[in-house]
């Protein structure tokens, strides 16, 4: 939404208790934006203690995946609910690593817990999910081609090992190899130039769809 230039001249020239009142009140129907703005301007807690703080909080919350796991269409949701966690944090705080870090981290967990229970599913109920962490995948190297070069050596022991984890997997496997997801980009931490592409023609292809499975 755009604001005309006489919209803006007037709100200038409003009270400040008034202006105080207004703001109050839209902070009270942007919650996340409340807290944005509470992040940056009240709270002593760095971005770096955040980004930590999500950190541990995804480890146990993918063990508790695991210690009560139902179903692999429960654990798509728990992990949706954790990836939306995620977005709030980066909504917040403006973490483009994390961004990156974090949800590299819950599907590097997931698949450390869970292998077992998604490799156990029928091919029927494994699709969705299986498509979903394929997507996931796909992101998490997308979103890295977008950070400095540097921020990759942070990054190469969790690829490694979701690039192994994912390879232990035979259903999960076969799914990359259909959506033309290359493990090795992960283990040797090489990312195609050209991976926004090639993201872009798997999903107009409908790989990344699972009524197309």
């Amino acid at each position: 939404m755009t604001f005309e230039k006489d919209f803006k001249e007037a709100l200038s020239f409003l009270p400040d208790k008034e202006k105080d009142k207004l703001i109050l009140r839209l902070l009270k129907k942007d919650k996340i934006l409340a807290k944005r703005l509470y992040f940056e301007m009240v709270s002593s807690i760095s971005l770096e203690d955040k980004r930590s703080q999500m950190e541990e909080s995804i480890k146990e919350r993918t063990k508790l995946f695991n210690k009560e796991f139902y179903s692999v269409g429960y654990l798509n949701m728990d992990i949706r609910f954790l990836s939306g966690d995620i977005t709030e944090h980066v909504k917040i705080t403006k973490d483009k690593f994390g961004e990156v870090s974090l949800n590299l981290l819950l599907l590097k967990e997931v698949l450390r817990h869970n292998n077992s229970h998604i490799c156990k599913a029928t091919p029927r109920k494994f699709i969705k999910i299986g498509v979903a962490l394929i997507a996931r995948a796909y992101k998490i190297l997308v979103l890295i081609d977008k950070l400095e070069q540097d921020y990759l050596l942070e990054l190469e022991e969790n690829l490694e090992e979701l690039g192994r984890l994912i390879g232990e997997n035979p259903p999960l496997m076969k799914m990359a190899i259909f959506c033309g997801l290359d493990v090795n980009w992960f283990i040797r931490a090489e990312i195609p130039e050209n991976i926004s592409d090639i993201y872009k023609h798997v999903r107009a292809e409908g790989y990344l769809s699972a009524k197309n499975h």
